[in-house]
């Protein structure tokens, strides 16, 4: 696995987002609900999204995942709904871009923790997904998704 880590600083990030509890098996299902329901209130709105789409996971618990899903925003935005205003926090970020099946990211989840942890960073529990392409549109292989974990 050649996987190239990333260390940055970054500003804060105003998002419009869903935050809910869901089972890993009907994660692609609550995804696709949230992303249709921000982007249809952002062109009610007269807004577009400043960046791709994400997934924040708050943990790592298969049955009961504590995601956030949403866009990143130019400015701030009032929610409607179960949409809500939020941000990605501003501060230092390591991060990994990763090709391939969404199943197969586990060694890259695993290779960034420790590398977090033996150049003597600590997470900040928060693991964050860009998606820069979908399974509807490229085959599984070539998927691009973005991979940060925020530092404390």
């Amino acid at each position: 696995m050649n996987n190239q880590f990333e260390l940055t600083e970054q500003p804060l990030q105003p998002t419009l987002s869903i935050r809910t509890n869901t089972s890993v098996d009907k994660l692609p299902q609550e995804i696709g609900k949230a992303y249709h329901a921000i982007m249809a209130y952002l062109n009610e709105i007269g807004e577009e999204p400043s960046d791709v789409p994400f997934v924040a996971y708050y943990n790592l618990d298969m049955d009961n995942l504590d995601v956030e899903m949403g866009f990143p925003v130019s400015k701030n935005i009032s929610g409607k709904g179960e949409i809500k205003p939020n941000a990605i926090p501003a501060g230092k970020k390591v991060s990994c871009m990763y090709k391939g099946p969404y199943k197969e990211m586990g060694p890259v989840y695993e290779a960034m923790t420790q590398w977090i942890h033996q150049n003597g960073y600590v997470p900040s529990g928060v693991a964050y997904e860009f998606y820069y392409n979908a399974p509807a549109d490229v085959p599984e292989s070539e998927l691009l998704t973005k991979i940060v974990f925020p530092l404390k």
